[in-house]
């Protein structure tokens, strides 16, 4: 303990243990008032303690209340995605024309078979290539009382053209056309046989410029389109062009989640398939 002379009225004292306390010791005042003074200190000390311990435990209780508000935010999010009521063309390729025509198209041989047997009606066209293991993609006439216009023929043609071997095949276009529902039937040549998905074209074909020309977007409503990308760009806010390239379907879905939303499931059952690329 050491001892060192402050003033005529104070005395300064340190202890050295395994710390260090500096006690001042008031010499004109008794040794009761001067513990008064370090009892009154302490009090104030030990008030400001309190104080910022009561500052902390609030500060801990908001920040779990906005940890608490952003989960519920997410799980009500989360859940409309879950309850949103799937619409029956969601089970095929599909697109709204920038005219505001429903686009379907097959995804395989099954779908194909659906889609033409199932799901066209007589005022619809029916789109497809002279290439073989392509998709029929079929315009949506319902009950509009506007004609199915050139643009959305063009549309038409570019999807069918996108979603077909072209794409993986590094090619930029195809021939591709489109008849009345009538003209399409199962009804082979004799001697041939027509298998799951395919279809025989009767009649006068209309044939369509085209090419590779393909967007994924999320509508209004968190669905995800593939389509051609005025057809998309009409009708999302948010899309990504898709190009040719030899990037994975899964790393560039990934990528365009983070920029449109929907699931990774979602976006690549909208990719074509072969390499691709997003336009950056």
């Amino acid at each position: 303990m050491s001892k060192e002379p402050k003033s005529n009225n104070y005395l300064k004292i340190a202890v050295f243990g395994q710390f260090m306390v500096e006690i001042e010791i008031h010499l004109n005042k008794s040794i009761e008032e001067n513990a008064s003074l370090y009892f009154e200190k302490a009090k104030r000390i030990k008030k400001k303690i309190q104080g910022a311990e009561a500052a902390l435990a609030e500060s801990r209780k908001k920040l779990e209340n906005l940890k608490k508000a952003a989960e519920k935010e997410l799980r009500e999010e989360l859940s409309k995605k879950t309850q949103r009521k799937k619409e029956w063309y969601e089970k095929f390729r599909w697109f709204a024309s920038s005219e505001g025509f429903l686009v379907i198209g097959g995804r395989d041989a099954t779908s194909n078979e659906v889609a033409i047997k199932k799901y066209t009606d007589d005022n619809d066209l029916v789109f497809h290539t002279d290439m073989a293991g392509s998709p029929f993609f079929v315009v949506k006439k319902s009950s509009r009382d506007i004609p199915i216009g050139e643009k959305t023929i063009r549309e038409t043609a570019d999807a069918v053209c996108s979603y077909s071997r072209v794409w993986k095949l590094g090619l930029s276009s195809s021939p591709v056309f489109y008849v009345k529902p009538e003209q399409v039937s199962k009804k082979a040549k004799s001697g041939e046989y027509m298998s799951k998905g395919s279809f025989m074209i009767y009649g006068k074909v209309n044939y369509v410029e085209n090419m590779i020309n393909l967007a994924i977007g999320s509508d209004k409503e968190g669905r995800i389109m593939g389509g051609p990308v005025e057809a998309v760009k009409e009708n999302c806010e948010k899309f990504v062009e898709i190009i040719q390239g030899g990037e994975k379907a899964s790393s560039v879905a990934k990528y365009i989640q983070h920029k449109i939303g929907g699931t990774i499931d979602e976006i690549v059952r909208a990719l074509p398939s072969g390499g691709v690329k997003a336009k950056k």
